[in-house]
């Protein structure tokens, strides 16, 4: 702690200040004297503990997603906590298509009489329970959707969207691939950073919605991109 305080020119109760923002972010990881990033420690948050932070910044950017979506749209979601806020908002009476990989958003729309549900199915990984591996690109390979609407795990401009893990980025990027018009859903925390798989670069995006901690510089770095950016 001493050591950053010097470096930065800060006193240490700035700087555990700022560690213990960054552990909640989930950015890194509290050890006896600093911390380490998540990425060396090969730690991937939970959907449970991803539901557990920035809900209302989520929820906004939920409900501003939303009224993106055509009326009788077939729309491809993502697994996460951001798309599963989304299917939470829907009107009783939406009337959409829905494919994903998402078993818990799967179950949250069984039992809807205007969704026809399609579960793009493989190994499910409990982690975030994303169905992923060969048979998820496979069945999305021939699909056309209106709108895919994605979550992701880090995004810059130099580096786009990314996520720690291969098998879900394959999903993404068919997700990508079968969309005309693609939508990533991501609340502020995701700005900067930058993780071991990269499923699409920005410019491959229609809209960015996020949050309205996003700071302006950033957000216009993600314009000159290529994508629209909007803030809930």
């Amino acid at each position: 702690m001493a050591s950053l305080a010097d470096v930065f020119g800060v006193t240490p109760e700035t700087i555990r200040r700022d560690l213990t923002l960054l552990e909640r972010r989930g950015s890194l990881r509290r050890v006896h004297g600093g911390a380490i990033p998540v990425e060396r420690l090969g730690m991937e948050p939970t959907l449970v503990a991803r539901s557990e932070h920035h809900m209302d910044a989520k929820r906004r950017i939920a409900a501003r997603v939303l009224q993106e979506l055509p009326a009788d749209a077939t729309i491809l979601l993502d697994a996460g906590s951001t798309t599963q806020e989304l299917v939470n908002q829907l009107p009783a009476d939406s009337r959409f298509t829905i494919l994903t990989n998402s078993i818990p958003i799967a179950a949250s729309l069984v039992g809807r009489s205007n969704i026809t549900l399609y579960v793009v199915g493989g190994l499910v990984r409990g982690v975030t329970g994303a169905a992923v591996g060969d048979w998820a690109p496979t069945a999305l390979a021939d699909v056309v959707a209106d709108v895919a609407v994605l979550g992701t795990n880090g995004i810059s401009a130099s580096r786009g969207l990314t996520t720690p893990n291969q098998a879900e980025a394959a999903v993404k990027i068919a997700m990508v691939s079968a969309a005309k018009r693609v939508i990533v859903a991501t609340d502020s925390s995701k700005a900067g950073d930058d993780h071991l798989h990269r499923f699409a670069h920005l410019s491959d995006v229609d809209l960015v919605v996020t949050d309205t901690e996003l700071a302006d510089e950033i957000a216009e770095e993600w314009r000159v991109a290529g994508p629209e950016v909007v803030a809930a």
